[in-house]
């Protein structure tokens, strides 16, 4: 029996995929009728890349595209860096910019289990899991690649949540600060009085360039003592090290002292106003979400959030440990489910919404567990467990072969032939006419 085939006829080379090619050379599939060889290797690898590929493209095309449009949505609460700080608009991308990976550690599980489903939908709509079933691939075989790719978006999860995540948020963070105390910033609007400072006024007639102005002038009043009117024609900023002048030319100073009448006026060519008092140093505060996973798990012992709430500290732990567990929690249902050959004609709707809501009762039992373990500790162990018994199931399920078709079990579209019938009876009763004929018949046919 080692030696002897099988051969598996179908219509024709060009009615697959550039992928599923390797299983049809001229219109047959020879495969060896010996289980413990199973299929050729090359074969088999080039299955594996063609579903891996399916699935990397679903995934990166979903998660790109949820991630602009939450993005998006995100970014609007920084317009107050344009509006009233009055940056850039390239500033405002930087900095807003840097939410993108933040944003990708919450949507990637979701990319990965949407493009699983995309792609074994795919492979069966194309009878192509009919085809790698009967040509002696087992599904936890076939199970292989998209395993990998959840290893994968796993991996992608834990460096965010664990390094880069942080790092961004810190940045951000000091990012926003710096530009919330930037004194330049504040007072370069042409046209516009600005009160930098408590007694301190800024006009800027014309700006012409990225630090040089035309028409500047400063009216100084926070000395009770003495009143001073800075007038210049032109002005720039200068830096020098961590301090700031605004040096001014062609221009005067006028002097006015509380107990005299009549001001001092001095003409000068050259003129330094110190800015780097008016621009308090950035100080930001390093929070949970800002603090990398090592320092979570071997914080210092005079850490003031530590001391201000151990609980979240170990909640915030957990849930980075969570994090990349998700995605092969997600990636295991969906196969389980979805992952068994079926004929075209056979629903798969009942199936779907079943991964949906698997996939939801965990992420959001996760959600709920954490944020009772803040007061309950051992809730922590209820959301593991809710995770190990996930993959565990759901990996059984693949290991053995057990196929779950929820939708013959459920049987859906006959109830909706009995309630159907049951309306159209009570219709005739009152004589009226509904078109319910028409949907059993498509119910029929959909069979």
């Amino acid at each position: 029996m080692s030696g002897s085939t099988a051969i598996l006829a179908f219509p024709g080379r060009d009615a697959f995929p550039d992928g599923m090619r390797s299983l049809v050379e001229c219109k047959v599939f020879a495969v060896r009728a010996d289980p413990r060889r199973g299929p050729n290797r090359s074969i088999m690898a080039s299955i594996d890349r063609y579903i891996f590929r399916t699935i990397l493209g679903g995934f990166l095309l979903i998660l790109i595209n949820l991630t602009v449009v939450i993005w998006i949505t995100q970014i609007l609460r920084q317009v107050d860096l344009i509006t009233n700080q009055g940056q850039t608009i390239l500033v405002f991308l930087r900095i807003t910019g840097l939410l993108v990976p933040i944003l990708m550690l919450v949507i990637a599980p979701i990319a990965i289990v949407i493009a699983v489903c995309y792609a074994l939908t795919k492979l069966n709509g194309d009878s192509e899991l009919v085809i790698m079933n009967a040509a002696g691939i087992s599904p936890r075989r076939a199970f292989v690649p998209v395993f990998a790719s959840c290893i994968m978006v796993a991996i992608f999860v834990a460096y965010i949540s664990a390094f880069l995540a942080p790092w961004l948020q810190r940045k951000m963070a000091m990012e926003i600060t710096k530009v919330r105390t930037d004194v330049v910033s504040n007072i370069v609007r042409p046209g516009a009085f600005t009160s930098v400072d408590r007694g301190l006024i800024f006009h800027i007639r014309e700006r012409r360039g990225e630090n040089q102005f035309q028409g500047v002038f400063i009216d100084d009043m926070r000395n009770p003592d003495e009143r001073a009117t800075i007038v210049a024609e032109y002005g720039q900023i200068v830096h020098r090290g961590d301090s700031a002048f605004l040096v001014m030319r062609d221009g005067n100073i006028q002097r006015r002292r509380a107990k005299e009448r009549d001001p001092t006026i001095v003409v000068f060519d050259q003129y330094a106003f110190d800015l780097t008092r008016l621009a308090p140093a950035p100080q930001v505060t390093v929070g949970l979400r800002e603090k990398y996973v090592w320092e979570l798990a071997f914080p210092a012992a005079d850490d003031p959030v530590l001391k201000l709430s151990p609980a979240q500290f170990r909640v915030e732990l957990h849930e980075r440990v969570f994090a990349p567990l998700y995605p092969l929690a997600f990636g295991i249902i969906a196969f389980a489910i979805l992952g068994f050959p079926r004929t075209t004609r056979q629903s798969r709707a009942v199936s779907m919404f079943a991964v949906i809501a698997a996939v939801a009762v965990l992420r959001l039992g996760g959600f709920a567990g954490t944020a009772v373990a803040v007061n309950t500790p051992a809730m922590l162990l209820v959301v593991y467990a809710m995770i190990a018994t996930a993959i565990g199931v759901g990996g059984f399920i693949i290991w053995r072969g057990i196929p779950v078709d929820l939708d013959e079990k459920l049987n859906f579209d006959g109830a909706a032939r009995v309630v159907l019938i049951h309306i159209e009876r009570i219709a005739a009763r009152f004589n009226i006419r509904l078109p319910t004929g028409s949907l059993l018949r498509r119910l029929e046919n959909s069979e």
